[in-house]
């Protein structure tokens, strides 16, 4: 089975726990995701089914959509509302100066992985760490926010909603901290949910008590096909030799491909019956389309 089965993943479960439960529903072993959702957030969760998981590496750097809970005078150890307050103030923090410091925020942007984090140090997760009360040095990142909104906020609670669009390895916990500091106060976030990831949004999305009470037949027939992941490339029609040729990992002479196809840099290679084979990128030095990743059945 491949393919790909967006989830609206519920708070209080891991990623790893949707992915287990999926294997349960479908009877396909080999399950992966686009990126981890904590368990206290909702949300977009596409899951990777079959071959589809060799299209992992490719997601990496796909923007996703949140809207984020916040409150400010708080400080804890996880920066959001699950772990422990070190801190608490009252500094007031009016709208008027909560959007004054959103541009700070917008654009190439350097964060901290914080210690409650999967990243690894000297071979350990950083959260084991930070549950033995150790906190360790962590490089600065740069990841992107493309957009930054307020959607809610109450000057007398302190709280509020951001919609944020930003590159995969944001950490919205950390965001949420730092517009605290630089408004003087602290910030934590209280609640996150995820509206897009991967090219899909909440439309596309199952629920998962929703799926879990389906029979599995009809779970099968949400599965969207492995493309819709690549449906931003360029689409190169190839003949049936071609397409034997490629799933066996060969090259297409880029001079016999079709002559009005432009495309410089990963495509989406389709047999004449339109059925996608995999993605595809000239090499130019060898005057070939090469294969970059196959999905279909090799041979």
């Amino acid at each position: 089975m491949t393919g790909v089965l967006v989830l609206d993943k519920p708070a209080g479960m891991t990623s790893f726990h949707a992915v287990s439960i999926l294997r349960r529903l479908t009877g396909e072993r080999k399950i992966g995701h686009t990126g981890t959702l904590d368990p206290m957030a909702t949300g977009v969760l596409p899951m990777l089914l079959g071959r589809a998981t060799r299209a992992v590496p490719f997601l990496a750097d796909r923007l996703k959509t949140y809207e984020a809970d916040f409150a400010f005078g708080t400080e804890t150890d996880t920066l959001d509302s699950t772990g422990k307050v070190l801190k608490q103030e009252n500094t007031p923090v009016s709208r008027e100066k909560l959007l004054a410091v959103l541009p700070q925020f917008t654009g190439p942007i350097q964060q901290i992985p914080p210690m409650y984090s999967a990243l690894r140090k000297n071979g350990m997760r950083l959260y084991d760490l930070a549950r033995q009360g150790r906190t360790v040095e962590r490089q600065a990142r740069t990841v992107t926010v493309k957009s930054l909104k307020v959607l809610e906020y109450d000057e007398t609670a302190r709280t509020g909603k951001l919609l944020l669009t930003c590159s995969g390895g944001t950490y919205v916990r950390t965001l949420c901290d730092d517009l605290g500091r630089a408004l003087g106060s602290h910030g934590i976030m209280t609640g996150l949910r995820r509206t897009a990831a991967a090219g899909f949004t909440l439309q596309d999305a199952i629920p998962l008590q929703e799926a879990e009470r389906m029979e599995q037949q009809t779970l099968l027939h949400h599965v969207l096909p492995v493309e819709q992941l690549f449906t931003d490339l360029p689409a190169v029609p190839v003949t049936q030799l071609q397409a034997k040729r490629f799933c066996n990992g060969g090259g297409l002479a880029l001079e016999r491909l079709h002559p009005e196809i432009q495309f410089s840099g990963n495509c989406r290679v389709k047999d004449p019956a339109g059925v996608f084979l995999g993605l595809g990128a000239p090499n130019t030095e060898k005057g070939e389309l090469a294969v970059v990743r196959l999905f279909a059945q090799e041979g």
